[in-house]
């Protein structure tokens, strides 16, 4: 069993955060690694681009990630509050609703670059999950999203009971392994939707197995049976629809992989 650290969620004295270190963090190496692909042979991007496209993923990232939170999960904090989707202070992004707001800021960049857009989404998809293993790193540091109880050795006692650590579950699968799964995957040629079929359904998938471990928020709760959670309802569409693009981009460009 280990102690939750009780780790401060101010990093500095004047007020800044861990958790908006973290996003700082994942937008730097975001903007690292495309620029890495960005060199290569016959890239898609220009190095000049990327950095014009973090500025617009930054914004879908927030915005997306915090309109999807109300929506998925705070629409009744919404009823009681009609200023509550402002107040990003005190907490609630999406993951689901982030990425919408990526590929709508993709959609728009591909347009004004004259860029294909699934061949934007393809070049970038393998960029992302580092994103989301500083985003987790930044939950268990703000002392958030907690699994349940456990009797496991690497279980954290919190509030006097051992829990799933389960944002570092999210942080080692959603984030280091489904990166190594893209980086790897798409250093060859692939036929195009491919990559990014394959990030819907490593994250999905990920997703829906640590949803058995994580609790879901307190005023939602379980959808149904006893285990079903909104997390499982937004992840699942993701794994079918990453599997439809994989085998309709294998059948469109079957000597591409």
């Amino acid at each position: 069993m280990l102690t939750y650290p009780e780790i401060d969620e101010i990093a500095f004295s004047i007020d800044v955060r861990w958790y908006g270190l973290m996003y700082l963090a994942g937008f730097a190496c975001a903007w690292y690694l495309a620029t890495l692909r960005a060199r290569r042979p016959n890239a898609l991007l220009t190095v000049e681009q990327v950095g014009d496209f973090i500025f617009y993923g930054a914004i879908g990232v927030i915005a997306g990630g915090r309109l999807g939170y109300v929506l998925f999960y705070g629409l009744d904090q919404w009823a009681d509050d009609w200023l509550f989707p402002i107040k990003i202070n005190e907490g609630g992004m999406s993951f689901h609703g982030g990425l919408l707001g990526v590929i709508t800021a993709m959609l728009i960049f591909a347009r004004q670059n004259k860029v294909a857009p699934w061949r934007l989404l393809d070049f970038l998809a393998p960029v992302v999950p580092p994103g989301l293993f500083f985003g987790r790193i930044g939950n268990f540091i703000n002392n958030e999203l907690w699994g349940k109880q456990t009797t496991l050795p690497w279980g954290f006692k919190v509030g006097g009971v051992v829990k799933h650590p389960s944002q570092l579950y999210e942080a080692l699968l959603e984030g280091l392994v489904l990166f190594l799964i893209l980086w790897f995957y798409s250093s060859k040629p692939r036929p195009t939707r491919a990559v990014s079929g394959l990030f819907l359904i490593g994250y999905g998938t990920f997703r829906l197995l640590i949803e058995f471990v994580r609790i879901p928020d307190a005023h939602l709760g379980y959808l149904a049976f006893g285990w079903l959670t909104m997390g499982h309802l937004l992840s699942l569409p993701m794994v079918l629809f990453g599997a439809y693009l994989i085998v309709t981009a294998y059948r469109s460009e079957p000597s591409a992989g």
